[in-house]
């Protein structure tokens, strides 16, 4: 096993917090992790749908950062320091996505399904085949 200080990250997190980490292996279980850490500190109050979005997208932005102006191939080919950090806010997206999600009452992976079912319906997106024709779209 990889000591990544997951494990220290875990058992300090256990201490304060009645949720295990090691329990949360679905997004359920992450769910149900959130309310409790937020309901031990009293934060329903202010995860309003608008908080929450605003939150998400200041922690998408933050991930973004580690991008910016990084080629395709820096950008591939990270560091593990900063493989770290972008695992770090790619949590925090997920955090606020699916506090979000819960608050509203949405089906990430129902959502997701839809989602897909309707990309894969758009001729937009048309699968690419052998012997398909080619589609041309004009510019917008």
């Amino acid at each position: 096993m990889i000591d990544d200080g997951v494990t220290d990250l875990a058992a300090t997190f256990n201490s304060v917090s009645s949720a295990p980490t090691d329990a949360i292996t679905d997004l359920i279980s992450l769910r149900d992790a959130l309310r409790n850490f937020c309901t031990e500190r009293d934060w329903h109050q202010y995860h309003t749908p608008k908080n929450l979005v605003m939150a998400l997208s200041v922690e998408a932005a933050e991930l973004v950062e580690h991008f910016q102006w990084a080629t395709a191939e820096e950008s591939a080919n990270l560091t593990d320091e900063k493989r770290a950090a972008v695992a770090d806010e790619i949590a925090d997206v997920l955090v606020y996505l699916t506090e979000l999600a819960d608050v509203l009452g949405v089906d990430m992976l129902a959502a997701v399904r839809q989602k897909i079912i309707k990309n894969a319906q758009n001729i937009l997106y048309p699968m690419k085949h052998k012997h398909a024709p080619k589609l041309h779209h004009e510019p917008l």
